[in-house]
């Protein structure tokens, strides 16, 4: 099959996980909805009970939300490898999650802000300060992917040495820590999606458009120098799209930190190293399991539910085991 062929495949398979979630209960209202009642509710809205077309239009937000925050972590992941060259780095390791974080406690703690949207908005202010001061750190020692790797570390240990003071010097910020880093889909409303959006559309654009930039970094900086590259400014630009992306995503719900592992991996197992289709389908890859493991923890904890962000560990960790057993995994 073509790499073309692939991605439609898994477009099309996204688009069978966007409909199941949207017919699974146990996330936003209890009951499962047949599958054509799904789908006219999607195509012909007046055939549906108004009760029902509730419950969907809440599931509808949702799904929404995983398929925009998994198609930014896999693309964000995948950005992340190829700046650093580290098979292991993902978006957490540049500080954006932990920045995330620091700022929802700092709010928490010092403003006494609560709400889910004061919490995204914290988080999205938090990830892009964070990344700005990994981007300047390394810059000091010349901005190699080594000092970006190493300035991202430092700066994530410091930010989670302050979080962790804070929590456990205030209760109520610890219960407010505790519910925003699990890493879920549920209970985020229209406006916490609508206050991601926009950061989330202008971020994948140009994670798409970043792959040829990161083929050239790939051949190392001296190589992508000689060929005409501004390095420091193809950095800077990944950088840019990599906070817009992953600092959304975390700031719409909570750190989901293993998916930006993950995803490239599968995806590489499969297109190779060109990353002008590794952005792509670890893109897809990342929705796709993100999704999936949202449904997966509403049927297995029925009444309740797993929060997708766990559920994501118990099934990925195993998975990219079995990958690295196999020596599946091809080089960054």
């Amino acid at each position: 099959m073509t790499r073309a062929g692939g991605a439609l495949l898994l477009a099309a398979m996204l688009a069978a996980l966007c409909v199941v979630s949207l017919a699974v209960g146990s996330g936003v209202g209890p009951h499962d909805v047949p599958y054509s009642t799904v789908v006219d509710g999607l195509l012909h809205r007046d055939r549906v009970d108004p009760d029902l077309l509730t419950l969907l239009d809440g599931r509808l937000t949702r799904t929404a939300l995983g398929l925009l925050a998994g198609l930014a972590l896999g693309s964000a992941g995948a950005l992340t490898q190829g700046h650093t060259r580290n098979p292991l780095a993902d978006p957490g390791l540049l500080g954006i999650n932990a920045g995330a974080a620091c700022a929802v406690v700092i709010g928490v703690f010092v403003f006494g802000s609560t709400g889910t949207l004061a919490n995204a908005v914290a988080a999205l202010l938090g990830a892009g300060l964070a990344a700005i001061g990994v981007f300047a750190l390394a810059n000091l020692s010349g901005g190699t992917p080594l000092t970006l790797l190493l300035a991202g570390t430092g700066l994530t240990a410091f930010l989670m040495a302050v979080t962790s003071a804070i929590v456990l010097s205030d209760g109520a910020t610890l219960d407010v820590w505790r519910t925003w880093n699990v890493g879920a889909l549920a209970g985020r409303g229209t406006d916490v999606l609508t206050t991601a959006l926009p950061f989330l559309v202008a971020g994948l654009v140009l994670a798409l458009a970043g792959g040829w930039f990161l083929n050239l970094l790939s051949l190392g900086d001296d190589m992508a120098t000689a060929l005409g590259g501004r390095v420091w400014l193809i950095r800077l630009s990944g950088m840019a799209t990599i906070t817009l992306l992953a600092g959304a995503a975390t700031a719409a719900c909570g750190p989901i930190v293993f998916l930006g592992l993950v995803a490239p991996h599968l995806a590489r197992a499969v297109t190779g190293p060109d990353y002008r289709w590794v952005v792509p389908f670890s893109a897809l890859i990342g929705a796709a399991l993100l999704i999936g493991c949202d449904v997966l923890g509403r049927v297995v904890a029925r009444p309740g539910e797993v929060p997708a962000g766990v559920m994501l560990a118990l099934v990925g960790g195993p998975a990219l085991i079995l990958m690295v057993r196999r020596r599946r995994l091809p080089a960054v």
